[in-house]
């Protein structure tokens, strides 16, 4: 099949830059909710732990209650996880136009 035109591409990685961007949104919205209800932080106490670590860089306020200390452990392996698979959709129709267009090439070049 041939490359998509490039308006339906761009299409097409705008809704996966939107979906990453939305579990981006839900993940530290649970983040912050999870601070503010364990550890009893202010809402942007609980915002700056929870974007830091999102994005891997690790907690600013160390828990100090039981249920804050399993939240952010959890919470961390999540986010771990979470980096991935929200880098997997964003970028996901670029990797397949790369592939698809090496495929296209080859096969020109067999023919």
């Amino acid at each position: 099949m041939p490359l998509l035109p490039r308006a339906a591409f761009l299409r097409r990685m705008a809704g996966s830059a939107a979906a990453g961007f939305a579990l981006i949104v839900l993940s530290l919205w649970a983040g912050m909710l999870g601070y503010h209800v364990c550890e009893h932080q202010s809402w942007l106490d609980a915002f700056i732990n929870a974007a830091m670590i999102l994005s891997g860089m690790g907690p600013l306020l160390s828990p100090q209650t039981a249920a804050g200390k399993v939240f952010a452990g959890i919470y961390a392996l999540y986010s771990g996880f979470a980096l991935i698979m929200i880098t997997a959709i964003t970028f996901s129709p670029l990797v397949h136009r790369v592939l698809h267009r090496f495929h296209l090439e080859a096969r020109q070049r067999d023919e």
